[in-house]
C-alpha cells in the first residue's frame, strides 16, 4: 500500500520508470481507480448487507419447493350403475339447459334414474354434455332412437349409449 501513495504522490520507488518520476496523468488515473474502487465495494457491501448480509458458504441453498395446490372441490367418485340399467351419453347440449329440463325430456320415455350435467369445475357452468341412466333397456333404446339429432334448445342433440360405465354385478 505504501508504494501505492508515494506512486500516487508522484515518486516511483520501483525504479523502473523510465521519466524518474511518474507523469501527472498517472497519478490521477490511480488516484481515481483506488477511489472508484472504494465506493464500489462500499455500495456492494451496503447492498448485501440490506438483504440480510453474506451468506456463509458452508451452508448450502435449499429450493423452495412450490406449494401444494388444493382443488377447491373434493374428489368424489360416481356411484356403480345398477345392472340392468343403461347409462346414455347426451352431447351438444344447450349450455343453458339444466339437469331437471334433461330429467323432463328423458321422462317422456320412461323412468330415469339419474341425470348429470357435467360442469366446469372453476365456474360452474355446462360443458355441454350429460349422462343419463335409466332402468330399462327397451325405453332407453326408444330414446336414443328419438333423441338423437333432434334439436332442443337450438342444438342438435347427440345421443347414445355411454362407453366406459361403472356397471355394478347383480
Amino acid at each position: 500500500m505504501n508504494s501505492l501513495m508515494l506512486f500516487a504522490a508522484g515518486t516511483c520507488t520501483s525504479g523502473g520508470c523510465p521519466f524518474g518520476k511518474c507523469p501527472p496523468h498517472a497519478i490521477v488515473a490511480v488516484a481515481g481507480a483506488l477511489i472508484v474502487g472504494y465506493v464500489i465495494g462500499f455500495l456492494v457491501g451496503r447492498r448485501s448487507a440490506a438483504k440480510g448480509g453474506a451468506k456463509k458458504p458452508s451452508q448450502p441453498q435449499q429450493k423452495k419447493q412450490a406449494p401444494v395446490r388444493r382443488d377447491p372441490r373434493p374428489v368424489t367418485s360416481r356411484p356403480p350403475i345398477p345392472a340392468g340399467s343403461v347409462e346414455l351419453y347426451v352431447g351438444n347440449l344447450s349450455y343453458d339447459m339444466t339437469e331437471d329440463q334433461l330429467r323432463q325430456t328423458f321422462e317422456a320415455f320412461g323412468k330415469v334414474d339419474s341425470v348429470r350435467v357435467v360442469t366446469n369445475r372453476y365456474n360452474n357452468k355446462s360443458k355441454g354434455f350429460a349422462f343419463v341412466v335409466m332402468p330399462n333397456r327397451p325405453e332407453a333404446e326408444k330414446a336414443i332412437a328419438e333423441m338423437n339429432d333432434k334439436e332442443v334448445m337450438g342444438r342438435l342433440m347427440r345421443v347414445n349409449e355411454a362407453q366406459n360405465t361403472n356397471k355394478a354385478e347383480a
